[in-house]
């Protein structure tokens, strides 16, 4: 079991991520998920921080 939060780190996440990120949903076909998360892993990375560095790649490359 992990560790708990305490309120103050429980209120400086919920600070930090309604400052500093903003989210989107994307929807893909079932089975893909698992897929996606199993493949970013094996590169060491997050699926969400792949996302993020694959389009950041893409619009670099459309300048």
């Amino acid at each position: 079991m992990g560790a708990e939060y305490s309120e103050a780190q429980k209120k400086a996440s919920i600070k930090y991520l309604t400052e500093k990120t903003e989210s989107i949903q994307i929807r893909v076909p079932k089975g893909k998920k698992g897929e996606y998360k199993a493949f970013a892993e094996k590169h060491g990375r997050s699926l969400n921080g792949l996302i993020c560095e694959l389009l950041d790649k893409a619009m670099e490359n459309d300048e």
